[in-house]
């Protein structure tokens, strides 16, 4: 239990903080699953959609500070490494 006021406030708002950031990686989480199926089924009408969508959500996770951004940058490139193979354009 906090025993200042200060120390109550910083508690109530790591709850928040935690909430929103679980929030932000289950967003990045699903684009990334609904785009793996999409590419292992070659759905190519999906697929730039997705990734589009994944790309938004990891980007504004890492300027949260949710990943690193080098960390966000290095899968969107594997990932769009993967998509361009999928539907065959460089």
């Amino acid at each position: 239990m906090a025993q200042h006021k200060s120390a109550a406030k910083r508690a109530r708002q790591a709850v928040k903080k935690n909430a929103v950031n679980t929030n932000r990686k289950s967003k990045v989480r699903t684009g990334e699953k609904s785009l793996m199926s999409a590419i292992q089924k070659k759905d190519s009408k999906a697929i730039p959609e997705l990734l589009s969508y994944y790309t938004s959500q990891m980007m504004k996770a890492a300027q949260k500070g949710v990943f690193n951004k080098s960390t966000a940058a290095r899968k969107i490139s594997r990932v769009s490494t993967q998509v361009h193979k999928a539907i065959g354009t460089k």
